[in-house]
This record gives C-alpha cells, sequence and structure tokens, in this order.
C-alpha cells in the first residue's frame, strides 16, 4: 500500500496507526490539517465551522475543500470524485474521512452503517457528571424544525435508543473533559444525552450552555477513528490533534 505519511506513524502488528498530525498541507486555494491519504481515502481534520456536506445555506462545503486539494496536489483535470462517507455537526471540530474511488465509498459506507468503526469523541464540559464513567441509555426525538433531538429516560413516540460510554480524563480548573464511546448514531447524540445528565457541552447554547465559545462552535471533538482499509484491509487507528483553543490547549 502507498500513503503519505503526515504526521507520526507506528505501524504494529500490521496495524497502521496515525498518531498525530503538525503538519498542515496546504493547497493553492485553501488550508487543511490533513491526517491521512493514499489512492483510496483521505481523512482529515475539520475545523470549527466548516460544514461537511453542502446545505441550504450554500457555504462552501470541507467536501469542496478536499476536492480542490486534490486537483492542486496531483493536477488533476476535469472532475475529482469524492465520497463523503460520514458527517460531523458543524459547531464541533475532529476526523472526518472521505472516499477516493467509488470502491472505497462503497465499502466505507458499509462499515459505518454495520458499525464496524470505533470513534472516540472528546468533550469539554463546565459541570462534572456525578459518576466519573458510565453508560448513557436514552430514547432520543428529533425535532426536525429547530434541528435538534431531546433525550427521554423512556421510550416515546418517534423515538430512538441512544447509547453511549464516558469516562473523565482530566479535570481543569473550571471545566471537565470526558471521553466518548459510541455504541450508536443518533441525531446530535453526544449533545443532547450530556445535557440531559446536566453536562452540556461547553459553548453549546442549544442544549443548555450558559455561553458561547469565542470562536462560535463547542467543545466536542472527533478524536480518534479506528477502522478497516476498504481495499487493503489494514486496521487503520486515526487521533486528531485537539483545536489551538485556550481551553484545549490544557488538555
Amino acid at each position: 500500500m502507498s500513503y503519505t505519511q503526515v504526521g507520526s506513524t507506528i505501524q504494529l502488528s500490521n496495524h497502521l496507526i496515525i498518531q498525530k498530525s503538525k503538519l498542515k498541507i496546504v493547497s493553492d486555494k485553501n488550508n487543511l490539517d490533513v491526517l491521512y491519504q493514499d489512492n483510496h481515502i483521505i481523512v482529515v481534520n475539520k475545523r470549527v465551522g466548516d460544514i461537511v456536506q453542502g446545505d441550504k445555506t450554500g457555504d462552501k462545503p470541507l467536501s469542496d475543500i478536499v476536492k480542490e486539494y486534490i486537483k492542486d496536489k496531483y493536477n488533476k483535470p476535469g472532475d475529482v470524485f469524492l465520497g463523503v462517507v460520514h458527517r460531523l455537526d458543524r459547531p464541533t471540530t475532529g476526523i472526518v474521512a472521505f472516499a477516493r474511488t467509488s470502491k472505497a465509498l462503497t465499502r466505507m459506507n458499509e462499515l459505518f452503517k454495520n458499525r464496524e468503526t470505533q470513534k472516540t469523541y472528546w468533550a469539554i464540559v463546565k459541570k462534572r457528571p456525578e459518576k466519573d464513567n458510565d453508560t448513557l441509555v436514552h430514547y432520543l426525538k428529533r425535532d426536525e424544525k429547530r434541528n435538534t433531538s431531546k433525550a427521554h429516560t423512556k421510550e416515546v413516540p418517534e423515538s430512538k435508543m441512544a447509547s453511549l460510554d464516558y469516562k473523565v480524563i482530566k479535570q481543569l480548573d473550571n471545566y471537565t473533559v470526558l471521553e466518548i464511546n459510541l455504541h450508536t448514531g443518533r441525531h446530535h447524540q453526544i449533545r443532547a444525552q450530556l445535557s440531559a445528565i446536566g453536562s452540556p457541552i461547553k459553548g453549546d447554547l442549544k442544549y443548555g450552555a450558559d455561553r458561547s465559545n469565542p470562536d462560535g462552535g463547542i467543545s466536542l471533538h472527533a478524536r480518534k477513528l479506528v477502522f478497516m482499509h476498504p481495499v487493503t484491509k489494514l486496521p487503520i487507528t486515526i487521533t486528531a490533534p485537539v483545536p489551538d483553543e485556550s481551553v484545549w490547549k490544557s488538555v
């Protein structure tokens, strides 16, 4: 397999581990923090405010920025193929993977659909949860008009079961850092479930935070992604550096 090393890479027992990236790859038109790339996939560290795929706002999506980067880097004529595999909420940061071929897209879609990936998030909350680690199970009901999800302790009509594990990984002066592993992938799941236990994410006004973050984002970061490469079948672990923001610098 050929790949471009971006940041620290360790290979152990045929497991490719991309630990972190300190190198920002710059295309002619946009800055991208590229964590990993090869002929089949490209993985980037999303910034606050980026939308992964185009929406009604008409703002330029991250997918288009990545296409431009590929076109510039490899001098590709014509259109560049790029498949959106999964999404992150606009105010969040962290790992987003894209497919560079239709075959890779089909296989990556299957991995995410069948929950054959491991996604780990870090969140900064103002109020420390009562338990240092726990499994949260709620039933989420989505409000399309408000673009929110409400977490209920019991099943309600049109709700979907949501489950995650969290643990406290660091106590800061005024905040607590949690590590979260998802068992399900629901709309605004982490945001809604942490709010339901009284620990809304820093900056998340929509779910109960008392003030916004200066950059308009929320302190939720897609920290790590583990998956089987769609073509080589090599296990890959990718870790994304936290944002360059004052509170994150303390983590």
